[in-house]
């Protein structure tokens, strides 16, 4: 059996965007019957909120979808964890570079991308170019309820195109749907 896609979302403190798109994706992963094939995860770039839960606005939208994120801790990446995963994924361009210097310093290749690079559905077998122009994922955090709304809209139609992209690409044939 082929070892699992691993992908890991990453935003500042892991309690906010990074958080939502961990529990959403794993979410799209089992509606599509791909829970052997793909496994998710998220981190910060930083440790500020280390061993906390997710942001409670960002539990409550999980809530009202009918989504559990109560078992949420944040954490903080690390170098090894870039070998470990098949893709990073950051949610704004700032953890884009800082997760390109830890590549460099760690010696990974593991590719790294913005997640809105997916907001539209990827035509080709593989996705745009990390920086490609995509814009960011907006931080929620100092921002009034209804932006984490329109994050959370945002986040999910990327993470459903994304999923696409890794039925679609990277997961052998006979895996996708």
């Amino acid at each position: 059996m082929n070892k699992p896609y691993r992908i890991c979302f990453v935003c500042t403190g892991n309690i906010c965007r990074s958080a939502v798109a961990d529990v959403l994706m794993r979410d799209l992963i089992a509606q599509r019957g791909l829970t052997a094939q793909v496994q998710v995860d998220s981190a910060g770039t930083g440790s500020w909120h280390q061993g906390e839960p997710a942001d409670p606005r960002g539990l409550a939208l999980l809530t009202q979808a009918g989504l559990d994120g109560s078992q949420h801790r944040a954490r903080r990446i690390e170098a090894h964890w870039l070998e470990q995963r098949d893709l990073i994924i950051a949610l704004d361009r700032s953890h884009l570079r800082d997760l390109q210097r830890l590549a460099h310093q760690a010696e990974a290749s593991t590719p790294i991308y913005l997640l809105r690079s997916f907001e539209r559905a990827v035509e080709q077998s593989q996705p745009p170019s990390p920086e490609g122009g995509q814009a960011d994922v907006t931080d929620p955090y100092y921002e009034a309820d209804h932006v984490f709304a329109e994050v959370f809209a945002q986040v999910r139609t990327c993470c459903e195109h994304l999923l696409d992209w890794v039925q679609r690409s990277q997961l052998p044939t006979a895996q996708a749907r």
